[in-house]
């Protein structure tokens, strides 16, 4: 049986809890005695023990569980899940009747009513990632769920669980036809390689849609690209198709050799005539700036924090320095397409890097758009600080 267990709300917290904020942090309760299991139920009380919301306990680096409804009779149950997913996929109605596309979020987590569960479809598979034990509990009546509301051809998972939020290695195969990898996926027409049993990555964050789509579209014709951080090259592919000159891709990652081969060869391009390098991004910088290579356009989209053997970046930190790094090798006139995931800042505090960097190396700049997430990355209605992916793309001016 589920345990089921009464929380107090301390009152500070009952209020966002009552506006929708779907995160149920350790500071919004007061300690009891309680020892609580993972996938505990949690009935949210004020201090009147008024109901609140019903939650559950699943220990994410995020907070310690998810708020699931607000309705006190609603039972969490296959019918309840069901019902989220039925929800979540008519939204996403025109990504499944989109002919150029069969890659894309199904279901987002927190966005769509379920906090630690992500759903993502690739060419009839779907892929479904857990973010703490405590959801993970709820394993049967959520596959039960997906299997009455979409077709699957075939089912693979991520557990995502390990301390600190690491991926636990095993066989990702849930259930149905075992894919033959690598399946080949279209976003807005591109071809893109992907594994779902290979690992953490699948080969494609599907979150830059728009933004590869904007650099075929309008930013790479006749020009040179450098994609930093360039993991299997999709901003690389994105480029060639959108008719840049030649790109180069860096990644310190021995994989990314291979896997960005493998991307160009879906989409039948030469990748003798492109540049791959598998090196240290910052000795990348050095290197280019020491023999004068500069370029037309460069991607810029670290991780959100990085430890080689000489240098520790956290973009929180160092992403104005990795700009001014960026305008050395940049051709005048030319774009930085400026991008990070990291959550804990907004994009006012981004672009505050973004000046910062500028003014620091006496140069004039203009912001030509701006990107977060796309239309199947649902955020939280009022809390943008769910919205973490910001992109800004730069026109370096004089």
């Amino acid at each position: 049986m589920r345990q089921l267990v009464e929380v107090k709300v301390k009152p500070k917290s009952v209020k966002d809890i009552k506006n929708g904020y779907p995160l149920l942090t350790k500071e919004a309760i007061e300690t009891s005695g309680v020892t609580v299991d993972e996938g505990s139920i949690l009935r949210l009380v004020d201090s009147n023990r008024k109901y609140i919301a019903t939650a559950y306990y699943g220990l994410q680096n995020k907070g310690i569980g998810w708020i699931l409804t607000s309705k006190e009779q609603e039972k969490i149950d296959t019918q309840f899940f069901v019902k989220k997913m039925s929800e979540a996929v008519a939204r996403r109605k025109n990504l499944y009747e989109a002919e150029d596309t069969t890659a894309f979020r199904v279901f987002n987590g927190e966005g769509d009513g379920i906090g630690g569960l992500i759903i993502d479809f690739f060419d009839g598979f779907y892929m479904v990632s857990w973010y703490s034990e405590g959801i993970y509990s709820f394993r049967d009546d959520i596959y039960q769920a997906l299997e009455e509301v979409v077709e699957a051809r075939g089912l693979y998972e991520k557990l995502r669980f390990n301390t600190n939020g690491q991926y636990v290695e095993q066989d990702d195969y849930v259930s149905g036809e075992k894919g033959e990898f690598p399946l080949i996926v279209l976003e807005n027409g591109m071809k893109y390689a992907v594994d779902l049993n290979d690992g953490a990555m699948t080969g494609i964050f599907l979150d830059q849609r728009n933004v590869r789509k904007a650099l075929r579209d309008h930013y790479a014709k006749e020009k040179t690209v450098l994609n930093t951080f360039s993991y299997t090259g999709a901003f690389s592919v994105a480029a060639v198709l959108g008719g840049a000159t030649k790109t180069t891709s860096v990644d310190v990652a021995k994989r990314s050799l291979p896997k960005t081969i493998e991307q160009f060869a879906v989409n039948e391009i030469d990748y003798e005539a492109q540049d791959i390098k598998v090196m240290d991004v910052f000795d990348y910088f050095r290197y280019a700036d020491r023999h004068d290579l500069k370029f037309d356009v460069v991607v810029l989209d670290p991780p959100s924090f990085a430890r080689t053997k000489k240098i520790t970046f956290s973009t929180a930190k160092d992403y104005p320095k990795l700009l001014k790094d960026t305008l050395k090798i940049t051709n005048q006139g030319g774009i930085i397409i400026a991008s990070t995931n990291n959550a804990s800042f907004n994009m006012k505090k981004f672009k505050s890097f973004i000046d910062k960097a500028f003014t620091e190396s006496n140069t004039r700049y203009k912001i030509l758009e701006e990107h977060q997430l796309p239309e199947d990355f649902t955020v939280p209605h009022n809390y943008p600080e769910f919205n973490y992916l910001k992109v800004v793309f730069i026109k370096v001016m004089n």
